[in-house]
């Protein structure tokens, strides 16, 4: 039985096909001689439509779909006893297809320019988007519409009827219009093209149907897919996607397009990083596969070349592993198909596709596909379907099992009858992408356009044998080709004419599917391509009118090509820093300027960012602050000493060394400035002699100091005339030829190698370091040292003078300040070599600083704290006390 089942659908074909091969040799629609007794081998089915005419057209829409195999769907047929097309899904935007080619043919039968003599007539029946149920469909339309033979079908002409006996009396298709897929329209070719039956597509567009020597009879108003994938490639090589991944349904249509796409890419550079087909029946396991692929490719464009329904399994198992970032191109079959919109808008947005020209508006199809009433959906049962699915009702008298099953269908409640399509939203009234709706008008005026050429045929000078015409209702269907491909006429203002080949002028709209800010789709047109046009302008795009997904996907780096993968295999390899690549696909990066540097994307060199240690910024802020305070606290100490100059706390600590001291410190203080601002050569210059100078004045005048505490306390011992070398002008002499030696040592750098500006790139590749460079090096560290020595010295005396019998022994405070000193000065020295830029310049401000408040805290605190708080004992008397005390 089971073997029954699966043979006896090719059982009632083959007997179909030879049925209508009799009719053809016996040189009449129907012989009755040849034909008496037949039973015809198929289920009984009224699914379709039909009027009658001189010429009748066939129709073949495929108005369910889905991706179940045709074996099971034919099990399902005789288990039932049903029609034989059950399928999940009803299409309305098959139906508004369908619907569109009766309205143009009663437009036509209405026109009293377009063969007013002749009424045209159609049969239309449902393709099911599958093989066997299209060839059966054809097959009975090129074998006639039987007549009505029960009360059941009394609806007459309108309404389909029991097919007994094949075509005895009966008005035949001599040309169809349909299918819509490659696949199904290649198959018919195959099976009508022995009897030269005229095919016209309005939307298969495999270039494979191009080839007028395997299927001369077929026409079509959808262009060919080989404009299709020129555009693609323009259009991915002008986006710069080199790295491309390609999927389609394993089918003709999508075989022959990424086979063209592949070798059209190679001329744009433009490469694929993984070409797949998944089958049509896309079970859990083909899904892993595809989506296993996606998501290991590094590639985020993706080009689908497929139908509406596989893609809608697609964007599901996408939705179900949470994948983003992707850009999907869209190729015509489902560049337009909203129904995808629905439940996967966020990862449609930004989808990019071609779609076939679309007609602004066709008069009067609006008010053809609306006026559907409850009343007049029984007129078919297309339409019924239609309206209960819509609504999701059920109608008196109906039994619609084929998008659910019979138990769930029952439960639906009855249509009440006040149902209004303005109410809801659907494909089938939505005329605003009028695009496979316009190519089936054209399809139907080619066909009028062919037979009015025909009716115009003048007597000895037609084109056929010995200038014979054909009668426009009697004709043979080679007969109709002929003036089929010669046809050239205007639909709606535009000019319809066809190669040799029997394919349209292509012209795409580039769509882009963006996001309204109510959450629908929006498709909106960012371009075009024209292929009457030159190559290099065929293809126009607004680029600022795209919404992307989530940014452009583009290889702008570096190309590392791939050992032992061909050239068009290669990975985005970072430039090398300090190098940038403005091309795209690059095999080498440029290298910047001295003064400039690569973006973070490394596409542009930009200036580089200068460096130095500014007032504007908060660290020269801060230490700008520091160094004005100490100058203002040195100041306010000599006003103090000035006001209490003739105290004995003052005269008895060197008054003259004192006040030298602290002019000297504000000069420090003061230094710290040069080192902040922009260098220049001449800052530079002045800077670290400044600092050495400055410094060398500091410790040279307590050197003096020390040594003045030391000899006075010597000189009290009796016979000892040690102090008239220290006397006044011998102290200001010591301080002068300890400074003398430091100043030669800066004039001799200064003339030999002299500190400069220079702009360091090497420390920071980024950024510009303007910094002040020392020259000499040994200039710059026998400064230092220099300074170091007077420091010693310093801190030697001082230490043999710290228990001297002086209630205001300086001795002790110079030991701490000299003590500060090396430890800032010995910190100084690592962090000054380890550090670089600004960094280093607030590093030496700092142990300036530091150095400076010490000598000004360690020495002229004490005293500042008597004269201010204590002024007791700032007295004769307790001076001359501490002399007296035992030693």
């Amino acid at each position: 039985c089971t073997l029954f089942c699966k043979l006896r659908p090719v059982m009632a074909l083959l007997a179909a096909k030879l049925l209508m091969f009799l009719s053809v040799i016996s040189g009449k629609p129907g012989s009755a001689a040849a034909l008496d007794n037949c039973v015809f081998l198929g289920e009984e089915e009224k699914n379709s439509l039909y009027e009658d005419g001189d010429v009748v057209v066939g129709g073949l829409f495929p108005l369910h779909y889905s991706p179940v195999s045709s074996v099971a769907a034919y099990r399902i047929v005789f288990v039932h006893g049903i029609f034989l097309c059950i399928y999940g899904v009803f299409s309305s935007r098959a139906l508004r297809w369908m619907q569109t080619m009766t309205f143009a043919i009663k437009e036509i039968n209405q026109r009293s320019d377009l063969l007013p003599q002749i009424k045209l007539g159609f049969h239309i029946r449902d393709s099911c988007d599958d093989i066997p149920v299209s060839l059966r469909a054809a097959l009975l339309l090129v074998n006639g519409q039987p007549e009505s033979v029960s009360g059941d079908e009394s609806l007459g002409k309108h309404n389909g009827s029991n097919l007994g006996c094949a075509a005895i009396n009966r008005t035949v298709s001599s040309v169809i219009i349909g299918d819509a897929a490659s696949g199904v329209s290649m198959a018919l070719l195959r099976s009508l093209g022995s009897f030269h039956i005229p095919l016209v597509s309005y939307f298969a567009s495999c270039s494979c149907l191009s080839n007028q020597k395997e299927f001369p009879t077929f026409m079509r108003t959808m262009p060919s897919d080989t404009f299709q994938v020129r555009a693609l490639a323009r259009l991915v090589s002008y986006f710069s996607w080199t790295w491309v991944g390609v999927i389609g349904v394993e089918s003709d249509y999508a075989r022959f397009a990424i086979q063209l796409f592949l070798q059209e890419s190679v001329q744009y550079g433009v490469c694929a990083a993984y070409t797949y087909f998944y089958p049509v029946v896309l079970s859990q396991h083909a899904l892993d596969e595809l989506l296993d692929v996606i998501q290991m490719s590094s590639s985020k464009v993706i080009i689908n070349f497929s139908s509406e329904s596989e893609m809608q399994r697609i964007l599901r198992e996408v939705q179900r592993r949470n994948i983003s970032g992707l850009q999907w191109i869209a190729s015509e079959a489902w560049a337009t198909a909203k129904s995808l919109w629905e439940k996967s808008a966020d990862l449609l947005k930004g989808t990019l596709g071609f779609a076939i020209r679309r007609a602004a508006v066709i008069p009067g199809l609006k008010q053809h596909l609306t006026c559907l009433s409850p009343s007049h959906i029984h007129e078919s049962a297309f339409l019924a379907e239609f309206w209960e699915e819509t609504f999701k009702c059920r109608l008196n008298g109906s039994v619609n099992s084929h998008s659910h099953g019979v138990g769930s269908y029952l439960d639906r409640p009855l249509c009440e009858g006040t149902e209004d399509l303005s109410d809801v939203y659907s494909p089938y009234s939505d005329v605003t992408q009028l695009r496979v709706s316009y190519n089936v008008y054209k399809a139907v005026y080619l066909v009028a356009h062919a037979l009015q050429d025909m009716s115009n045929c003048k007597v000895g000078k037609g084109p056929f044998l010995h200038g014979t015409c054909a009668d426009p209702k009697s004709f043979k269907p080679w007969q109709l080709i002929h003036y089929m491909k010669r046809a050239n006429f205007s639909a709606l203002g535009e000019k319809i004419n066809f190669d040799q080949n029997g394919d349209p002028i292509a012209y795409y709209d580039l769509l882009n599917w963006q996001k309204r800010p109510d959450g629908s789709l929006h498709l909106v047109k960012v371009g075009f391509y024209d292929a009457s046009m030159l190559a290099g302008r065929s293809l126009v795009i607004n680029d600022s009118a795209i919404q992307w997904p989530v940014g452009k996907q583009v290889c702008s780096l570096q190309k590392g090509l791939r050992k032992g993968e061909p050239i068009c295999c290669y990975d985005c390899v970072p430039c090398a820093e300090g190098e940038v690549s403005n091309m795209t696909d690059s095999l080498e990066c440029l290298r910047c300027s001295e003064d400039t540097w690569p973006n973070n994307e490394r596409n542009l060199c930009i200036p580089k960012t200068i460096e130095y240690l500014s007032y504007h910024e908060f660290m020269g802020i801060l230490l700008c602050v520091a160094s004005l305070l100490g100058a203002c606290l040195s100041i306010s100490i000599i006003a103090t000493f000035y006001t209490y100059k003739d105290t004995p706390l003052v005269r008895a600590n060197n008054m003259e060394l004192s006040f030298l001291l602290l002019v000297f410190l504000v000069v420090c203080f003061l230094v710290g400035l040069l080192f902040i601002g922009k260098p220049s050569d001449w800052l530079c210059r002045i800077r670290y002699p400044a600092f050495g100078i400055s410094f060398a004045l500091c410790i040279s005048c307590l050197l003096a100091k020390t040594a003045v505490v030391l000899m006075a306390f010597r000189a009290t011992l009796p016979g000892s005339n040690v102090m008239k070398w220290f006397g006044a002008k011998q102290q200001r002499a010591s301080v002068l030829l300890g400074t003398a030696v430091q100043v030669i040592i800066c004039l001799i750098w200064l003339l030999t190698s002299p500190p400069h500006a220079t702009s360091n790139t090497h420390y920071h590749s980024a950024t510009i370091i303007i910094e002040c460079v020392t020259g000499s090096e040994v200039g710059f560290w026998c400064v230092l040292g220099y300074i170091g020595i007077l420091a010693c010295m310093c801190f030697v005396m001082a230490f043999l003078a710290r228990k001297l019998p002086d209630n205001f022994n300086e001795a002790k405070f110079i030991t701490f300040s000299m003590l500060i000193f090396f430890a800032v000065w010995v910190t100084f020295i690592p962090v000054y070599v380890s550090t670089a830029g600004k960094y280093t310049v607030a590093v030496h401000i700092f142990a300036v600083l530091a150095s400076a408040f010490g000598l000004l805290f360690c020495i002229f605190a004490p005293k500042c704290y008597i004269l201010m708080l204590k002024p007791e004992k700032n007295s004769k008397k307790h001076i001359m006390q501490s002399y007296f005390k035992p030693i």
